[in-house]
């Protein structure tokens, strides 16, 4: 009977898929639940029934209602729900003190609060999937995995996982403004309708937080970080409070922006004075008030004393100054602060690089212990490449959380394809070499630097009103990949490329493939045709949107494109090593070995720690000149290549995201060429080199290229 009944719900799929198809733009992100084969279906039998526990507890009605979301839409049947094991086996969702597994030997103990387990179990004499964990959020995060094995083809017949986070605090950092414009947004508005909050819930917020917590995402900072002190507001903090509501029951609490001069602006204060008790009693009352409002209120986000946010550097404080005033006052309610390392100095800095850890690392174990400090992947500014920030390692009193950047500021904004879960995977696994060998990017962050210790990992956000959500399609990828990488930093940017792939567009390995070909050849072709060897921050200024290697007019040094490559007659490149800044000091000497010879350093790097010349012979045995035309042709004809697997599933995946991604593929290919063309054009006028054989001049000179303007790129600050 099942196996018949299949079939004709397989019939019908696919007459029904098919129209569902052409109407699909992207909304339903990787919770799609799109209809399975009928070999898959097959297999699915014992989820058309299941059991959970009392829906009367919102993060379990929140699980079953998801698990009765996707195995409808997958399955093509509406599964049913018991209170009893007696009638047939299914799916059970519970909790360690649930009477159905009180004979079952499970290893709750290794789950931890968020942690959840998946078993196929014989329960009163029936075949029982088992979702169980410590704590309700653990088997909402258990019923995503069970439905994501679904979506990509895995068999449940027999299951035995056993997952938990690796860090604790998985958050996203929205650089929204009250008037939702967000900076560094592509993606539209902000998806924070301020004006009708409390008032009116977009059902959008439900979808975003069932977005999140199915990727393991427990925490939302809903402002920019060049904050406005308004957001503290009683007015505001009611509507912060009608999100909180939504966000509860997927497990995902809200965070704040506090502008550190908010006791003057919004409180009357003469001063911001950390150290002023008048200032510390304002900020208890403000904090106070908050958790009245909102009693899981996570706590506050940070930047102070960077470009032009106050700080407590105004007052001649520390870091750890600003930064203990608010945790004192957030610890009573559990609360945490995450401080941004990322930092200017207000005088013209030797190197820029340098900045942050000459600021933070001497105060390494003067934070409190509910401090978090957020340090950016890289030294400079999320780069299209960097090497990882050697503040990582070199604060081991001092827990440190990453700061990554989803949303694509110096990778082609939405239109151009960049898949980060290659970048983030490099600095993850960077070695640094602190306290000794094998110490990794991923174990300094999640490793807790006390017993009970917070974690974390932080990622700008690419979310916006825009009906797909990121702007693009494949920028989807990256806030996804980011959730996977903040529960485990030790995945693999491949494996959740092909997760992404199967659950977005569909499982076939017929489209699954040249997907994941496209997305794992991304980033370096983006790479290639803007940065090349080492180079960095050569974008046009302010929106950073294009290419503007010869910008060298704007008033600090480091705002200028010339300052990071230092092209001359002899030739390119910023020296960190002894016999420049002396950046690489703040490495471990083992890393500041490897990367202080031009002979030993990777390719990749060579640039961004050493001067060179034109005639340098590389590894390839070409010079310098001719390898960097070699690689910005290399990221265009990687584009085209691009466009080709794309162009081959034309009839494979629905219409109107293909020809979006289509569309886009041309536009950067046009904007590659762009960056190649005026980038060589500008180069070869210092180096005075002849291109390499087989490489094409640009099509206009260097002029033509610096005439062009676009004052009205997306996403700059306001």
């Amino acid at each position: 009977m099942w196996r018949k009944l299949l079939t004709v719900l397989s019939a019908f799929m696919v007459f029904t898929g098919t129209n569902q198809a052409h109407a699909e733009d992207g909304y339903d992100l990787w919770l799609r639940y799109r209809p399975l084969d009928s070999v898959a279906k097959a297999r699915a039998e014992p989820a058309l029934r299941y059991l959970v526990g009392p829906t009367e507890r919102p993060i379990i009605a929140a699980a079953a209602d998801e698990l009765k979301r996707g195995l409808g839409g997958m399955l093509g049947a509406t599964p049913g729900q018991h209170q009893t094991l007696d009638e047939a086996g299914g799916i059970l969702i519970a909790t360690r003190d649930s009477v159905h597994l009180e004979m079952a030997e499970l290893p709750f103990d290794r789950l931890g609060d968020e942690g959840y387990l998946i078993r196929t179990l014989e329960i009163g004499g029936k075949r029982t999937i088992v979702i169980a964990a410590n704590k309700d959020i653990g088997a909402l995060y258990g019923v995503f995995r069970l439905l994501k094995l679904l979506q990509t083809g895995q068999p449940i017949d027999t299951i035995d996982i056993a997952d938990a986070p690796r860090l604790k605090l998985r958050v996203l950092n929205h650089w929204d403004n009250l008037n939702r414009h967000v900076e560094r947004g592509y993606a539209g508005q902000s998806i924070w309708d301020w004006q009708k909050l409390p008032g009116y819930k977009d059902p959008r917020y439900t979808d975003y937080a069932r977005a999140n917590a199915a990727i393991g995402i427990n925490g939302t900072v809903l402002t920019n970080v060049n904050a406005n002190a308004d957001i503290l507001t009683a007015p505001y903090l009611e509507k912060v409070k009608a999100l909180a509501e939504v966000f509860r029951p997927y497990g995902i609490r809200v965070y704040l922006t506090a502008r550190f001069s908010a006791p003057i602006e919004i409180g009357g204060l003469k001063t911001a004075d950390p150290l002023d008790p008048a200032v510390r009693a304002w900020w208890r009352a403000k904090i106070d008030a908050i958790y009245r409002v909102i009693p899981d209120f996570g706590g506050l986000l940070v930047k102070a004393n960077s470009e032009g946010q106050p700080g407590p550097a105004d007052y001649k404080r520390s870091h750890a100054d600003g930064a203990n005033m608010l945790a004192d006052a957030l610890a009573p309610h559990g609360g945490v602060v995450m401080w941004r390392a990322f930092v200017y100095a207000a005088a013209n800095p030797e190197d820029r690089h340098k900045q942050a850890f000459a600021e933070f690392q001497p105060l390494d174990g003067k934070f409190r212990d509910n401090v978090l400090v957020q340090v950016k992947n890289g030294a400079i500014d999320f780069q299209p490449r960097e090497p990882f920030h050697p503040l990582f390692g070199a604060m081991p009193k001092t827990p440190l959380m990453m700061e990554f950047q989803i949303t694509k500021e110096y990778l082609g904004f939405a239109t151009h394809l960049a898949y980060l879960g290659t970048m983030w995977e490099e600095v993850l696994e960077a070695d640094t070499a602190r306290p000794r060998r094998g110490a990794t990017v991923a174990r300094t962050i999640e490793t807790p630097v006390d017993t009970g210790a917070a974690t974390g990992m932080a990622g700008v956000a690419n979310i916006g009103s825009d009906r797909n959500w990121s702007g693009s399609q494949f920028d989807q990828a990256n806030w996804y990949a980011y959730g996977r990488f903040a529960w485990d930093p030790d995945a693999h940017a491949e494996a959740i490329a092909r997760d992404w792939a199967a659950m977005t567009w569909g499982s076939d390995p017929a489209v699954v493939t040249p997907i994941v070909a496209m997305m794992m050849a991304s980033r370096e072709a983006v790479v290639d045709y803007m940065t090349p060897l080492g180079l960095g921050h050569l974008m046009a200024t302010g929106h950073h949107y294009g290419p503007g290697p010869w910008v060298s007019d704007l008033a600090r040094p480091e705002w200028n494109p010339t300052y990071y490559h230092k092209a001359d007659a002899t030739g390119i490149g910023f020296d960190r090593t002894k016999t420049g800044t002396n950046a690489l000091a703040q490495y471990a000497p083992e890393v500041a070995r490897r990367w202080g010879s031009p002979n030993t350093v990777p390719d990749e790097l060579l640039l961004w720690f050493h001067h060179v010349s034109w005639d340098y012979r590389m590894r390839s045995r070409r010079t310098l000149w001719d390898e960097m035309v070699v690689r910005y042709d290399a990221g265009v004809a990687a584009v085209a290549a691009m466009q080709a697997r794309w162009d081959g599933l034309k009839d494979k995946v629905d219409p109107q995201r293909w020809e979006e991604v289509h569309s886009f593929l041309a536009i950067q290919q046009d904007e590659a060429l762009w960056w190649r063309d005026a980038s060589i054009a500008y180069f070869q006028s210092i180096s005075k080199r002849p291109l390499p054989a087989g490489h094409a001049a640009p099509a206009h000179d260097l002029g033509w290229y610096e005439a062009i303007k676009t004052p009205y790129a997306p996403g700059g600050a306001q």
